[in-house]
């Protein structure tokens, strides 16, 4: 390759990276330095505290128990025989 190809050739990649960083930073944009607000996590404590009573009572349905509908002596689905 002759001189004028090779600075070519190094003028056409440094516009190419330079118009590359020009549309990334259009596109992503930069860093900003604008406040942030940001929560912040409440300390755990071992402290436990009794449920409510309207909730959790010894009345209440207990939905772990298994209901039991029918006799369960056809293994059939539908009375098919």
């Amino acid at each position: 390759m002759k001189k004028n190809e090779i600075a070519l050739l190094i003028l056409i990649i440094g516009v190419s990276i330079g118009i590359a960083y020009a549309a990334g930073q259009a596109i992503f944009g930069g860093t900003s330095a604008k406040p942030v607000d940001v929560e912040t996590a409440e300390a755990i404590s071992a402290d436990v505290q009794r449920p409510e009573e309207r909730i959790f009572n010894e009345n209440a349905i207990n939905p772990t128990v298994p209901v039991k509908i029918g006799d369960g002596s056809s293994q059939q689905p539908f009375g098919n025989n």
